[in-house]
């Protein structure tokens, strides 16, 4: 098993990598503990041009500036003032396309996600949705801005793929003000 490499980041098509992370393992190491779990659902953010992305029009504000970092590091935001989510920013530095983890399917550490979620057994929603997935990985505001290729929060390829008729998409969930464009399939799930 190995870390997906900065290539897989840097590629220009946010929706392609969206799409491809479905099957990954997504793993952090966070207070001593390795949870992980295979990456079930995504969501694509194209940038500038989407108007469901927080960099809409280049907006650039201090909460969003992290977007237009390179691919390859974490976008963790709060969401209202409650949840947060976690995202892999991708493409090159100043081009801010980012995918949502919107569902996970727990395979490691799996007591302490249990533990994070007040939960006594796995749930089928324990990791479905994208607040649930960060408060089940540990993750916070204070790994905005991570390193996908550290020890805290990274991402494995262990050769799991999934049939053209396992892989459903959608439009985008929680993003109707954005019109026309929350209409878009830029939402992946393994069905």
């Amino acid at each position: 098993m190995k870390k997906l490499n900065r290539e897989f980041y840097f590629r220009e098509d946010v929706v392609e990598i969206s799409r491809n992370l479905l099957g990954k393992i997504i793993y952090t190491h966070i207070n001593h503990h390795l949870c992980g779990g295979m990456i079930t659902e995504t969501e694509a953010y194209a940038g500038i041009t989407d108007k469901a992305s927080h960099a809409y029009k280049g907006r650039r504000t201090k909460r969003t500036e992290i977007m237009y970092s390179p691919g390859g590091i974490s976008y963790v935001y709060l969401c209202y003032g409650i949840h947060h989510l976690f995202n892999i920013l991708t493409n090159v530095e100043e081009i801010p396309h980012a995918v949502l983890i919107r569902g996970i399917q727990p395979l490691e550490g799996i007591t302490e996600m249990l533990k994070r979620r007040k939960q006594n057994k796995l749930l089928k929603n324990t990791c479905i949705g994208p607040g649930k997935v960060s408060q089940a990985l540990g993750i916070d505001l204070q790994y905005n801005g991570v390193d996908l290729h550290g020890e805290e929060i990274w991402i494995e390829d262990h050769g799991i793929s999934f049939s053209e008729n396992q892989i459903k998409s959608g439009k985008r969930i929680g993003v109707e003000y954005a019109k026309e464009d929350a209409l878009l399939p830029y939402r992946f799930w393994v069905h």
